[in-house]
C-alpha cells in the first residue's frame, strides 16, 4: 500500500481488477539496454528472514503490517503455500522490490507487489509488473487479478489499467480503526491487509478470495 501518512481518508475504497485473457495484456518492458542491470530471481526457498526484510523495505512506508505480525512458523507455512511464488527484482545486484503471486485453480492473484522507494521513477514498476503478469500467463493462468485501494500511490491503478487490467468490483467501507487520524497504528491488532490491498504499482497489498 502506498499512503501519505498525514492524509488518511475516512473511507476505504477497494478496487478489484482482473485480466481474463492474455490477449488483453499490454506489457511495458524496459528496453534491452535498461534491462542490463535488472534481474528477476524466484525465491525458491522460504527464507523467512529475507522475506521479512523485503516486506518491510517495500511496505514499511505504506503501513504494511500483516506479514510482520506473523510468527516465523506461521510465515514459513504461508510462504510454503502450494502455488505461491515470490520473485525478487535486483538492480545492479541490490534487491529493488518483489512480487508475490498465488495460483488457485485457473486464477492467479497478485498478493503483494512493490518497489523500494529508492527505485521509484525509473520505469521499473511497469516493467516488473509486466514480468510478473507474463509469468502468470506462461504458467497457465486463465485469469490474473488483484486489488488496490485509495491508500495506494495514485499511479498504481493507472499502471494496472495500462497493462490491461479491468475493474470488476469496488467496495467502500469505513477506514479500519487501526489507522489513526495521522495514519499511526493504534494499540489493538489491526486487520490484515487482505481485503484492503497493496502491494501492490508500484505497490499493493492484496487479498485472497
Amino acid at each position: 500500500m502506498n499512503a501519505t501518512m498525514n492524509s488518511i481518508p475516512d473511507t476505504l475504497v477497494t478496487t478489484y481488477v482482473e485480466m481474463t485473457s492474455e490477449a488483453n495484456f499490454r506489457p511495458a518492458f524496459l528496453d534491452p539496454a535498461a534491462q542490463a542491470d535488472c534481474q528477476v530471481i524466484e525465491m525458491e526457498r522460504a527464507d523467512v528472514d529475507y522475506y521479512r526484510f523485503l516486506y518491510g523495505a517495500v511496505g514499511g512506508p505504506w503501513n504494511w503490517t500483516d506479514r510482520l505480525r506473523m510468527s516465523p512458523a506461521e510465515l514459513q507455512r504461508e510462504l510454503e503455500h502450494p502455488g505461491l511464488t515470490v520473485d525478487v527484482l535486483y538492480v545492479a545486484g541490490a534487491p529493488a522490490g518483489f512480487i508475490e503471486m498465488v495460483r488457485e485453480g485457473a486464477d492467479t492473484e497478485v498478493v503483494y507487489f512493490g518497489l523500494r522507494e529508492a527505485y521509484f521513477g525509473h520505469g521499473l514498476g511497469k516493467h516488473f509488473l509486466s514480468v510478473g503478469v507474463q509469468r502468470a500467463w506462461d504458467d497457465g493462468a486463465e485469469r490474473v487479478w488483484l486489488h488496490t485501494c485509495n491508500l495506494d500511490e495514485a499511479r498504481a491503478i493507472q499502471n494496472y489499467r495500462k497493462r490491461g487490467f479491468e475493474g470488476f468490483r469496488v467496495d467502500e467501507d469505513p477506514m479500519p480503526p487501526w489507522l489513526g487520524p495521522g495514519g499511526e497504528q493504534v494499540a489493538h491488532d489491526p486487520p490484515g491487509e487482505r481485503g484492503s490491498a497493496a502491494q501492490l504499482a508500484s505497490l499493493s497489498s492484496v487479498s485472497r478470495q
